[in-house]
């Protein structure tokens, strides 16, 4: 599982950022990729990364503003002209319907594959059997959610060595076991496959935030999360006018961290005032407060 940030600038492209998207790549967990936001020049930034635009297989969108939503008509046609065939899903706010499908029918664009749309609201949008997908509204100048990631537990490891000395055979039936089944072997002993496991492994939490002021609810989203993405759109001493739009601050950032209880914070969505070596000077503020912080830049590759 791995982060892979394609725009980290708020607002405008600057030299240095391209405008939001984040893909988690699960290609090991079920052969795909998931894309957070989708801002103009999306499909520019994936040309340059490791994605394949048809193994993405959902498209989360926290907000309607302009840079999180204008790379999607032309993504989603590209997706087509590659002769992709498999469903997409695209989630986002009441809106999101409308946006995509006027932007393909007045430019005359014809997908190859079936496009899901679904306008969600708080709570559960997803469900499998390997992840759980929560939205939750945030506080901007329009509706706005922040996303909660959290995957199943995982079984734990089979305790092969002590089979073996049992005189359990190597093969299909370890496969059973694993799956925590009882299995009957050919001398008539019964094995139950939860006798021979290791404690669960417990599922990582990701929480991927939308465009934000502090909210009770992001103490919510963010709770004991592995890995916490959050805008830090201006400094610390710039609070007034971030929260006035909608925004957050690097130093409300990093307490919202260490109040949630997370692992790590991944900070994004800069200011274009702030360059390369400005944006050194956010990460500190946030480091400052919330030692585990690391600062997103485009095509940065995060491991989980």
């Amino acid at each position: 599982m791995e982060l892979i940030f394609l725009g980290t600038g708020a607002g405008t492209p600057s030299k240095e950022r391209n405008v939001s998207s984040l893909v988690l790549n699960l290609l090991s967990e079920r052969n795909s990729f998931w894309m957070f936001d989708c801002g103009e020049g999306t499909q520019h930034q994936i040309l340059h990364s490791s994605i394949r635009m048809g193994r993405l297989e959902k498209i989360f969108i926290t907000h309607l503003h302009g840079d999180h939503i204008f790379g999607l008509p032309g993504l989603l046609s590209s997706r087509s002209m590659a002769g992709s065939q498999d469903l997409l899903t695209l989630y986002g706010p009441p809106g999101i319907k409308a946006f995509v499908e006027t932007a393909l029918n007045l430019s005359g664009s014809y997908l190859t594959y079936p496009l899901e749309i679904i306008e969600i609201q708080s709570g559960k949008v997803m469900e499998d059997q390997h992840f759980c997908v929560t939205a939750l509204p945030l506080v901007h100048g329009i509706e706005s959610f922040g996303y909660r990631i959290e995957e199943a537990d995982k079984p734990g490891t089979l305790d092969a060595s002590r089979l073996l000395a049992e005189g359990v055979p190597a093969g299909p039936i370890f496969q059973r076991l694993k799956a925590g089944e009882q299995v009957q072997l050919d001398d008539g002993r019964v094995i139950n496959g939860l006798d021979y496991l290791g404690p669960a492994q417990k599922g990582r939490v990701l929480a991927i935030f939308g465009d934000t002021s502090p909210s009770d609810t992001s103490l919510v989203i963010a709770k004991d999360a592995d890995v916490m993405v959050h805008e830090t759109t201006l400094e610390a001493s710039m609070a007034e006018q971030a929260n006035s739009r909608g925004h957050s601050t690097t130093q409300q950032t990093a307490e919202l961290a260490k109040a949630a209880g997370a692992k790590r914070l991944i900070i994004t969505h800069f200011s274009a005032r702030y360059g390369a070596e400005e944006s050194l000077r956010l990460l500190a503020e946030c480091q400052a407060i919330f030692p585990q912080t690391e600062m997103a830049s485009d095509l940065a590759v995060f491991a989980l």
